[in-house]
């Protein structure tokens, strides 16, 4: 036998959303509300740090060269103190970092200065100066290159014209 449900009588109470559900629309609220506050009004730009120059970028590649060939603490120490502070930089990139951190860790005096340390220490003063600059531009093609043209037939290679 089939019962139908009875419409619900006038003092009774409809079921409403269970506490999970009005749980969750409270902290959607709260959400929209926190994304739709304006941000805070300090500029960005003004607690970052100046991008370096190319003479400062290049006076610590002169360091670096210095402490590569001479091995000596002030050359040494003053590379490492030049390139600690540009390695929390936020607008460098990752390669020149990656040149930082080298000079960093391998701008130390060492009992004996080997071939190996040394050509450590002018790579990385030499990656400095091709990654870090502001200015520098991606290579572009040559302006009398031309467009790469379709291959014939199709896109099929190793066929002539059977």
């Amino acid at each position: 036998m089939l019962r139908f449900a009875s419409p619900p009588s006038p003092g009774r109470r409809r079921p409403g959303p269970g506490p999970l559900a009005t749980a969750l629309l409270r902290w959607a609220g709260l959400l929209l509300v926190l994304a739709m506050a304006p941000a805070a009004q300090t500029p960005a730009r003004a607690s970052e740090p100046p991008y370096p120059t190319r003479e400062q970028l290049r006076e610590l590649q002169l360091a670096t060269f210095n402490c590569a060939r001479e091995n000596q603490a002030g050359d040494c120490d003053g590379a490492r103190l030049q390139a600690d502070p540009l390695l929390d930089h936020p607008r460098l990139p990752g390669s020149c970092k990656d040149a930082l951190w080298e000079i960093r860790e391998q701008a130390v005096t060492a009992p004996e200065n080997s071939f190996e340390r040394r050509d450590r220490l002018d790579r990385a003063g030499q990656d400095l100066m091709r990654f870090c600059p502001r200015n520098a531009q991606p290579a572009t093609p040559r302006a009398n290159s031309s467009p790469p043209r379709p291959a014939p037939g199709f896109g099929f290679s190793g066929g002539g014209g059977r």
